[in-house]
């Protein structure tokens, strides 16, 4: 029995660092199909710009309406109100739409903005609902009963468009009949605030700045990212509307938009700041809704996506990306077992077994890593300095694994729940939105202490090449779940003051 039960654990083992290594190895690939197109993409996008012109100033400029889904967001809500009214277009051709779910003071908020913006001779609606009937999906789904536009621009309620926004990505409408969706690049308003708020905008960074841009231009499935986007309008229509089934309403409808034959295309150069989560717990909070509504996502669409015509490859990467969060679950077995398979087995595995899962978990480890640093390096001429960041980055998405797995979890068990925003505190950091109490955080922390001991037998066992992974381990969880703490406890003592 006991020779079966360490087959087994062992086979779990491998079988966790194998499948996390496939996902590193996606890192590199995507990071080929980046750099290899990467000019000649800028050279396709200032084409589009030349023949295409100022499109604010063509008579058949088309009419876009700009959606603003707001739900008590009274610290941000006028930022971006007044920041949609403020992008240049062509005159009479433009709508904004303010779709408040709100059931706090930014009501009252909203109509006063909304009310003095009219005034002035801008074409702004606000749009209420009686409920939340499918949260964010519902309220675009519901604004759409009213908007003029055959372009749908989107934008949370923490982003601030620059005033070119539109004249620079609505362009790309005209260059083919079957582009759906133009995603444009997330900036950050707050990037230096702390090393949490650095090592976020890295990690946005990457994905923004090479694996969206592989995707768009190597004809794989580019998923909308819920803000900074136009959408044609039609395009929203053919592939069956917005649908609340999942928590990432955006990821499903760029999945069936391509399902049913639309294209989309990326501008990496057109950036659209938003605020980053300054809090842990609520930036926990925002990769569980992501991690949760990527699998009901994969779990909704993978059957259809399997049977398409789609080329082979682009199917892979497709599974690859509706999956990605399994690699937190994969993590966290790798965690767990790590200590039992060495206490089990050190006597009777081979050292070169040993070594061989070492070097899968430092390979695994390190394409990600290699991902950020080419990112930065492309989007910023001060790389160098940002990238010392990167430890941080590394610490906190392995200790966020445990809730990231929990998502995952309850998606594969199909356990509904709530759409629960990220708070933003705004410029002013006027009302302090709170989410529920960090419980996780004592897990985090004991899976901490766990991982420090396991490296400790490691390195006892003289098994060193495992040493950095479980010492990363031990760092992220201990870390992660310490300032999740701290900054409930701060909150608390703010609410007691």
């Amino acid at each position: 029995m006991t020779g079966i039960t360490n087959a087994a654990l062992v086979a779990i083992y491998t079988a966790a660092a194998v499948a996390l290594l496939l996902y590193g190895i996606n890192c590199y690939v995507l990071l080929a199909l980046f750099l290899r197109r990467q000019e000649a993409a800028a050279r396709d996008r200032a084409r589009v710009r030349e023949r295409v012109g100022d499109v604010a100033a063509r008579a058949d400029a088309p009419f876009v309406t700009t959606q603003i889904p707001i739900f008590n967001e009274v610290n941000v809500a006028e930022r971006v109100i007044e920041a949609a009214c403020r992008m240049h277009y062509a005159p009479g051709r433009h709508q904004v739409q303010v779709l408040d779910d709100s059931t706090d003071e930014t009501r009252a908020l909203v109509e006063r903005v909304v009310g003095r913006l009219r005034a002035q001779g801008r074409d702004i609606e606000v749009v209420h609902r009686s409920d939340r009937m499918h949260f964010k999906a519902g309220a675009l789904a519901n604004g759409l009963r009213t908007a003029r536009g055959e372009l749908i621009a989107i934008l949370d309620a923490d982003f601030v468009p620059p005033a070119d926004f539109l004249q620079r990505a609505v362009p790309f409408f005209f260059a083919r009949a079957e582009i759906g969706l133009v995603q444009c690049r997330w900036g950050h308003l707050n990037r230096e605030r702390s090393p949490l708020t650095r090592a976020q905008a890295m990690g946005i960074d990457g994905h923004f700045m090479v694996e969206q841009s592989a995707r768009a231009w190597n004809g794989l499935v580019l998923n909308f990212n819920g803000t900074a986007g136009i959408w044609r309008r039609s395009a929203i229509a053919a592939a069956g509307g917005w649908q609340g089934d999942t928590l990432t309403e955006d990821l499903d409808l760029s999945y069936r938009a391509r399902l049913a034959g639309w294209q989309a295309t990326y501008l990496p150069d057109v950036v659209v700041p938003a605020e980053l989560p300054e809090d842990i717990n609520a930036f926990k909070s925002q990769q569980f809704r992501w991690a949760k509504g990527s699998m009901q996502t994969a779990i909704k669409l993978l059957p259809r996506l399997l049977a398409s015509d789609l080329p082979i490859f682009t199917k892979v990467q497709a599974v690859l990306h509706l999956t990605h969060y399994a690699v937190h679950p994969l993590m966290l077995t790798l965690a767990v077992l790590s200590l039992p398979v060495l206490l089990a087995l050190q006597a009777t595995l081979p050292a070169g077994a040993f070594v061989a899962l070492g070097v899968l978990l430092v390979a695994a480890m390190v394409a990600p890593n290699a991902m950020y640093v080419v990112s930065q390096r492309a989007a910023y001429p001060d790389w160098r300095r940002r990238v010392l960041w990167l430890p941080v980055l590394s610490a906190i998405g392995v200790g966020t694994a445990i809730s990231n797995s929990r998502a995952v979890c309850e998606a594969v068990a199909a356990r509904p729940s709530e759409f629960v925003r990220t708070p933003k505190r705004g410029e002013r950091a006027g009302k302090d939105y709170r989410i529920r109490r960090p419980v996780v955080a004592i897990a985090e922390i004991a899976m901490g202490a766990y991982c420090a001991v396991a490296l400790a037998v490691y390195i006892g066992s003289a098994k060193y090449l495992v040493g950095p992974f479980l010492a990363v381990y031990a760092i992220g969880f201990t870390g992660v779940g310490l300032l999740s703490l701290r900054h409930a406890l701060a909150r608390s003592g703010d609410r007691a003051r």
